[in-house]
């Protein structure tokens, strides 16, 4: 899952030439997730879930993350595209 990371402008703007695009890591929404478990109520018995299945994200391959969903982030789990054969 890729998505648009928003670009800053810098205080000496942007230099000229091409540059590509950032993209943001297939792990940071699992980050995310860690972060607001930290704010909801007992951090000790917040934060293990979300941080398991980030550390699992961090680890796996690129296209094998966890498809578990969300502990606190309103958002749709990650999908995995089953391989297509012809």
């Amino acid at each position: 899952m890729s998505r648009e990371v928003p670009r800053r402008e810098s205080p000496w703007g942007v230099s000229g030439g091409p540059h590509r695009e950032p993209k943001a890591h297939r792990c940071n929404d699992r980050a995310e997730d860690v972060i607001h478990a930290c704010f909801e109520g007992n951090p000790f018995k917040t934060v293990p879930g979300p941080i398991k299945l980030f550390w699992r994200c961090m680890r796996s391959k690129p296209g094998e993350e966890p498809t578990e969903p969300f502990y606190y982030l309103q958002l749709d789990p990650p999908k995995r595209e089953e391989p297509k054969l012809e």
